[in-house]
């Protein structure tokens, strides 16, 4: 088996913990959350009760269908997830950690088989309802709701949507799965959508491809990182280290990794190492620059000290200038705090 190969299968072994990104490779591990939380927000009125006019299959029905098959494809990433129910209001997830199979769980347990009579549908409400779940969450949420756009009673919902978005900033995004059959309906939808750029319109008949419904999910949860590499195409180690706010000492729960990461240097004994310390957006330029040296230098040391050849190491910090993830989430910060060793 080839030095390389080598490499490349113990960074298999290793996915959990540390990265190693080869250009060719593209993988979950490329995979950067847009978003901290998600909420999937279904209409069970009585109109979602109705077949659709054209589709000719009950509305509720195609919604969980829906639900359940872009639950696939989401990625097991670091989001909080919920599932409620609006028209009337309930809650059949409440807000957890993404579990696919718990959210697989709760979709199948709407209820589609509802009476229609006397199901009016108060949107606005709903969003009024919604608020609080939406408070409770930290960082950046998608909003995204199953409906057909009817709205008879209660509160505006276009105004709700818009005092949501008021309120949350660009914390929040609405994103309106449309399963409309009336000219009125899809106005709602379209008016709720029209708030804010963020927003990824979709529709029950364009999500029934497979291709489609992955092209949402990526729009809408996630993007990919570029695969690191050196001017020379050498191989690149990308440390998930938890390095706190201030923090650059080497903790226990680290040393596994760098041990991993000793072994790979020692494989290779004739290379030289150059090591990079980054830092997320928070702070100053001038403290970031001296907080990514102090993790380089931390790490360096590390090394050193456990029998890697200080000539082979040259340390650098790059401050906050070398972001790889999206700085506007708490997961995206965390993945940016990182050190990355890669061959001169």
């Amino acid at each position: 088996m080839s030095h390389r190969k080598q490499i490349t299968k113990t960074a298999l072994l290793l996915a959990l913990v540390v990265m190693f990104a080869f250009p060719a490779i593209a993988n979950a591990a490329n995979m950067v959350p847009k978003i901290d939380n998600f909420i999937f927000f279904v209409d069970q009125s009585g109109s979602m009760a109705q077949a659709h006019k054209t589709l000719g299959t009950k509305k509720l029905d195609m919604a969980k269908d829906t639900l359940a098959r872009m639950n696939k494809k989401i990625p097991a990433l670091s989001y909080n997830s919920a599932l409620f129910l609006f028209a009337p209001f309930e809650a059949k997830l409440q807000p957890a950690k993404y579990n696919k199979a718990a959210m697989c769980s709760a979709i199948a347990g709407i209820n589609s088989d509802l009476g229609i009579f006397n199901r009016l549908t108060p949107m606005g409400d709903g969003l009024m309802d919604v608020d609080p779940v939406i408070s409770g969450m930290q960082g950046k949420t998608a909003l995204i709701i199953f409906t057909d756009g009817a709205s008879n009673i209660g509160a505006d919902p276009i105004a709700q949507a818009k005092a949501l978005y008021a309120k949350y900033g660009d914390r929040l995004c609405i994103h309106v799965v449309s399963f409309a059959d009336t000219d009125a309906g899809q106005m709602v939808i379209d008016e709720i959508r029209g708030l804010s750029g963020c927003t990824v319109p979709a529709d029950v008949s364009s999500l029934s491809d497979d291709a489609a419904m992955a092209k949402y999910v990526q729009d809408v949860f996630y993007g990919m990182a570029e695969a690191p590499m050196t001017p020379e195409g050498g191989e690149v180690i990308t440390f998930d280290l938890h390095f706190g706010f201030d923090k650059y000492q080497i903790t226990d729960e680290m040393i596994p990794i760098l041990e991993q990461a000793k072994m790979i240097l020692e494989e290779n004994s004739a290379a030289a190492y150059i090591i990079e310390g980054h830092t997320d957006w928070t702070g100053t330029d001038q403290y970031n620059q001296g907080l990514s040296e102090r993790r380089a230098n931390s790490v360096k040391k590390w090394l050193i000290d456990n029998g890697i050849g200080s000539g082979r190491l040259q340390s650098i910090g790059y401050g906050e200038l070398k972001p790889k993830f999206d700085n506007s989430t708490k997961e995206g910060r965390r993945l940016n705090r990182r050190v990355e060793i890669h061959t001169k």
